[in-house]
């Protein structure tokens, strides 16, 4: 529950930081027709969502497993790490069809010493964000908490971007600004394939630990011959498994049941993000 309450601190926190930048810069961006401060802007109110996403996800995988989930709740957090993904992959569109309007419309942006100041200073309060997220995700061990770093960390890019688009405008090339807005577009879409990688990842049972490192492990543990169909599956941080070893046959249930358990408490403790072992006992030969 301390971890969970860790988490759900540093997304509040977060969220209103990014409800702040956004309003900043999608305000001015309307006011002086900058449709790269609007894209930056609209970019950091999804920031904002995916907070919102991310406390949502974090409230149904807190209670404890149940008859229905024995395996626990915590993939609900895979799917709010996924909501995140598909909410970038909506502005990326949103943001192309802005373009594509800003170019057909013939929009000419105004550019004023505010519009500098306002994507400089935003710039600051989004790359401190993305990095205490970032870190603190990693030790915490929270896919929602990285997930929101990386959509965080684009902003630092899309902000640097902006600012160079209203270094052109204020030479005289508007046509850069809905340019810029598609380079945002871009930054956002490889974004989203990052995120929604890892939730496949999880979603689908995808391998967690090196399988050879822990047949290793296994194998160091007197009494154990052989060790192998190895599995784990589940979350980054919260990953299960199951493995067979082989002892010898004459070995009494009693000692092979200690033996796997000796082996179950061995592994959790050297594999920090694992969360249960089943071992399977085989008799040498069969």
């Amino acid at each position: 529950m301390s971890r969970l309450r860790d988490i759900r601190r540093i997304l509040c926190w977060i969220l209103v930081l990014n409800l702040a930048v956004a309003a900043a810069k999608w305000a001015y961006g309307v006011v002086t027709h900058s449709l790269g401060m609007q894209a930056d802007g609209f970019h950091s109110s999804f920031d904002g969502l995916s907070n919102v996403i991310g406390l949502i996800g974090l409230w149904l995988t807190s209670p404890p497993p149940d008859a229905d989930h024995p395996y626990g709740h915590k993939k609900f957090e895979a799917l709010a790490a996924g909501s995140i993904g598909g909410f970038l992959v909506l502005t990326c569109l949103y943001l192309l069809w802005k373009a594509y309007r800003s170019w057909t419309m013939d929009v000419h942006p105004e550019v004023t010493g505010i519009s500098f100041f306002i994507m400089i200073v935003t710039l600051g309060v989004n790359l401190f964000v993305a990095r205490w997220e970032c870190r603190k995700g990693t030790e915490l061990k929270s896919d929602i908490l990285i997930a929101d770093s990386y959509h965080t960390a684009s902003d630092v890019l899309t902000s640097c971007s902006v600012l160079a688009g209203l270094v052109a405008v204020q030479a005289g090339y508007a046509f850069v600004d809905p340019l810029v807005a598609v380079l945002i577009a871009g930054v956002i879409a490889w974004t989203a394939g990052v995120v929604l990688k890892d939730v496949l990842a999880s979603l689908t049972d995808a391998v967690r630990l090196d399988p050879e490192e822990v047949r290793r492990a296994v194998m160091s543990t007197s009494g154990v011959l052989d060790c192998h169909d190895i599995r784990t599956r589940g979350l980054s941080h919260h990953v299960f498994m199951d493995l067979s070893i082989h002892v010898e046959p004459t070995l009494s249930v009693e000692k092979a049941h200690t033996l796997a358990t000796g082996i179950e408490t061995m592994l959790i403790d050297r594999f920090e993000s694992l969360e249960d072992v089943v071992v399977h006992i085989e008799p040498e030969g069969h």
